[in-house]
């Protein structure tokens, strides 16, 4: 592929945040990759990226930026298109870039040539591909020039650009034998301070010659082909005509359905290419599905977090019905041919990594991800019409370590897909062994090779990195067909999740140019039903092994926290609901979409994600509440206190009881809590026994709990002081009395215990007063208690005629004397 010489044949184009791949790694000769590794560091800091420059065959001069070239070399070159990718006999190979003067003095008496490979023998093996890679200025080893073609330059100032071609024949190069073979171009001539006449400038590419003759056994090749996008469906929902449509946070998706966009072009690419496997986000399915009605809604900007129900004032019409049909109908038709495969991501794509790093000791995230596979597969089945396989994992990137292996195996995942770079194979093996391989625990490994899928990270846009990437990966594959020509292999290319319409469309142009040659596309069913090579790594690394950079990209352990507490809020809402399927769907759905691996790359738009998830739970469970009161008045020492709970949902609430709990049971104490039952969008009042033994202001909390094993709090608890007035004397003096009888017993009590010398009773059932009547009086307090439970009225019109308004409002509205006041009817939520 093509490699200016201050160009790196890798990573230029790799994602941002993407680990970088260490240099034994960036090919099979690794030994002879780490032999290079110090001159490559040096020439490291030529091999930067091209300076943005142009000049047409008309001469529209565009200046170029620094490129730090030598007053020796001070031409950057590039290739840009080499037609055709692959050299048959007799033909002829025409190419195309451009040569930019870089340096400080004036180009004179320039050309451009083809350099003739070097001995005229092919490179043997995937090292001698990356020592070609990480070559700097031009060598001998580069061969020598072609005295025809020749393109003659024109003097060309410091910055000045001019556009090559050249066309050469096949048999001129003097190709030997089925291979891959440098292809160089470079650039002769002197310098306004030079005029010694001298190489100035090279670029490099790759050329893979296959005239057949010699039988080989294809390798076969497994291409992922992802379709993810970030989470846009909303828990909320929007009413219209007692129908319930679905709300999107942004209506980004109406221009990527639609042509043009990424996720119609990646269809549209994908369905021409044989033996896919396509890697489909349900979440995504979901929310085309639930775009095609033509009524859904999309939140207003700013909106995303306030976490309300949708509603005319936050919310508009969405654009993208039409384009979300096509693009499933499109899709539908694109996954059934082809012998593609489709492998179903758990719902919404979960981060696994994370999950495992900074979340796997938190009791939800195991079952929602159990969940997540379970819709995941049912989703994609049910949307696309069409068998999938759902056991298989897909780290971040593909990167690996043990605690991640050990999560995906709780969550049911027996096969992972895994980048190179995580699991290397040792120096010991000189070939690229096939690359599914045992991991234990009954979990297999289908590894990606880590110089392959460096190809296609990034977007490839520009015309010099589309030939760069598809000439590399021609001959990577090559070489791999070669390195053992009657050992079949399996291989596996894994682009990014966010895979751009340019790199699918070179990748795509790249299997084209080999199938049918070199590599067979499979399925990867039988990529992973390959038997492994016993001499590959099978070692799964530490997690102290994984990637700084990548870690540092997670979602934090308070990110997924707030994910647990969302599922242990919804759980508590589910057991009140009598129609828990309005909500549990939405909202578990809403769950896991908090944990997308999509929002690696957009950490604020996940937390507003969760943040608007969180406050319309809270919205929804607030909806039944105790309204706000702040002083109710019990005049006397006996009466009744009257306590609303207000049901704003449009659903009929149960399994639910009111605990009113006195902070000075000595002074006010309450009756029992019963069982409520509330319908939808009414008040329900209870009126609670209460006893009082002295004036003055005592404090209450009401509680609402669920009812049934192990009980929880519903909801916040509301506290109000009850304000007691015009308790009798004679209660007083009783309770007086009371205190005075207690007095004397405590008294007696330590008489008794000085006479027996501090030694306990001898029988321990007896208490220590041997006279059963000493003491016995417990005071008025303990015959007064009430044992009734409350009276329950319901009001259907919402205002239960005591101290405590129920409102239909949340939250409710206290005027300035701090007295309840009561709103107008609002129905919330579902």
């Amino acid at each position: 592929m093509s490699e200016p010489a201050r160009h790196s044949g890798l990573g230029a184009h790799r994602q941002p945040g993407r680990a970088e791949r260490p240099a034994e790694r960036t090919g099979r000769g690794r030994r002879a990759a780490r032999r290079l590794a110090a001159a490559c560091a040096a020439a490291a800091t030529l091999f930067t990226a091209a300076p943005a420059v142009a000049l047409t065959a008309g001469g529209d001069v565009r200046q170029a930026s620094d490129s730090g070239a030598s007053a020796e070399y001070p031409v950057v070159m590039t290739i840009e298109t080499m037609t055709p990718q692959v050299a048959a006999p007799n033909g002829t190979v025409t190419i195309t870039g451009h040569v930019t003067n870089a340096g400080k003095s004036v180009l004179k008496g320039a050309h451009a040539a083809v350099r003739k490979p070097y001995s005229g023998k092919p490179l043997q093996r995937r090292g001698d591909l990356a020592m070609v890679a990480g070559r700097g200025t031009p060598m001998e080893r580069d061969g020598a020039e072609l005295e025809s073609p020749q393109y003659a330059l024109p003097e060309l100032g410091p910055g000045q650009s001019q556009q090559y071609t050249l066309g050469v024949a096949v048999s001129d190069l003097g190709l030997s034998e089925s291979g891959v073979y440098e292809l160089a171009v470079d650039a002769w001539g002197s310098t306004g301070d030079n005029s010694r006449d001298r190489p100035l400038g090279i670029a490099r590419t790759f050329l893979p010659y296959n005239p057949g003759g010699v039988e080989a056994q294809p390798t076969k090749v497994t291409t992922l082909w992802p379709l993810t996008h970030a989470p846009v469906l909303a828990a909320q929902t929007y009413a219209e005509n007692d129908q319930t449509v679905p709300v999107l946070r942004n209506d980004s998706l109406a221009a990527e359905f639609a042509p043009g966009g990424r996720l119609y072009e990646l269809v549209d690419t994908g369905a021409k290419l044989p033996g896919l496997t396509w890697m489909i986000d349900p979440d995504l399915l979901d929310t085309a599905f639930a775009m095609t009605n033509k009524s859904y809604r999309v939140q207003k900007p700013g909106t995303e977090s306030v976490g309300k129900p949708a509603r005319d004032d936050n919310t508009v019409q969405g654009t993208g019905s039409a384009a979300a049909t096509a693009w499933l109908e499109k899709l539908r038709a694109a996954v059934g041919k082809n012998g593609a495969q489709v492998v179903s991501l758990p719902y919404a794509d979960p981060d696994l990594a994370s999950i495992a790093h900074n979340g796997a000791d938190l009791a939800g995230m195991g079952t929602a991800l159990n969940k997540a596979a379970t819709a995941g597969r049912l989703t994609v089945e049910g949307r696309l019409g069409i068998d999938t396989r759902s056991d298989v994992a897909w780290p971040y990137q593909g990167h690996l370590d043990q605690q991640i292996a050990g999560i995906a195996q709780q969550a049911g995942s027996s096969l992972l897909l895994v980048d190179g770079t995580s699991m290397p194979d040792p120096d010991s093996v000189p070939y690229t062994p096939t690359a599914v391989r045992p991991i234990g625990n009954g979990q297999s490994a289908v590894v990606a090779d880590d110089t392959v899928s460096a190809l296609f990270q990034g977007d490839l846009e520009d015309p010099q990195a589309q030939t760069r990437s598809t000439q590399r990966f021609l001959a990577e594959t090559l070489a791999i067909t070669h390195e053992q020509p009657q050992n079949q292999r399996g291989l596996l290319v894994m682009p990014p999740r966010e895979l751009s319409v340019g790199t699918a469309k070179v990748l795509a142009n790249a299997l084209q140019q080999a199938s049918g040659k070199w590599l067979a596309p499979v399925r990867l069913d039988e990529l992973a039903q390959a038997t492994p090579d016993p001499k590959a790594n099978t070692a799964v690394p530490a997690a102290t092994d994984y990637p700084t950079q990548t870690r540092a990209t997670e979602l934090p352990a308070a990110d997924l926290s707030t994910t647990d507490g969302i599922q242990h809020d919804l759980d508590t809402l589910m057991r009140v609901l009598t129609l828990p399927q309005r909500v549990r769907g939405p909202f578990s759905a809403a769950m896991v979409r908090s944990l997308s691996t999509e929002w690696r790359t957009d950490a604020p738009a996940g937390n507003t994600y969760r943040d608007g998830v969180k406050k319309y739970l809270k919205d929804l469970t607030n909806a039944v509440q105790v309204p706000k009161k702040t002083v109710v008045t019990l005049a006397g020492n006996t009466g009744q206190l009257q306590v609303s709970v207000r049901n704003g949902l449009t659903q009929t609430v149960t399994n639910l009881k009111l605990v009113l709990t006195s902070a000075q049971p000595n002074r006010l104490r309450l009756g029992k809590e019963e069982e409520l039952v509330l319908p939808a969008s009414q008040s329900v009042t209870l009126r609670f026994n209460a006893e009082a033994r002295n004036n003055g202001p005592v404090t209450v909390t009401a509680q609402l709990m669920t009812t049934g094993p192990n009980p929880q709090p519903y909801g916040d608890p509301q506290t109000f002081t009850v304000e007691v007035t015009s308790v009798t004397n004679g209660v007083l003096y009783v309770f007086a009395g009371a205190g005075v009888l207690l007095l004397l017993a405590a008294l007696r009590f330590v008489r008794q215990r000085k006479r027996r010398g501090g030694q306990p009773h001898e029988d321990g059932d007896q208490p220590v007063d041997d006279d059963p009547a000493a003491g016995g009086a417990a005071g008025p307090a303990g015959n007064h208690g009430p044992d009734a439970g409350p009276d329950q009225d319901r009001d259907q019109d919402g205002d239960d005629g005591g101290e405590d308004r129920a409102p239909a409002q949340t939250p409710r509205d206290s005027g300035a004397d701090g007295r309840d006041r009561t709103a107008g009817d609002e129905k919330v939520g579902p």
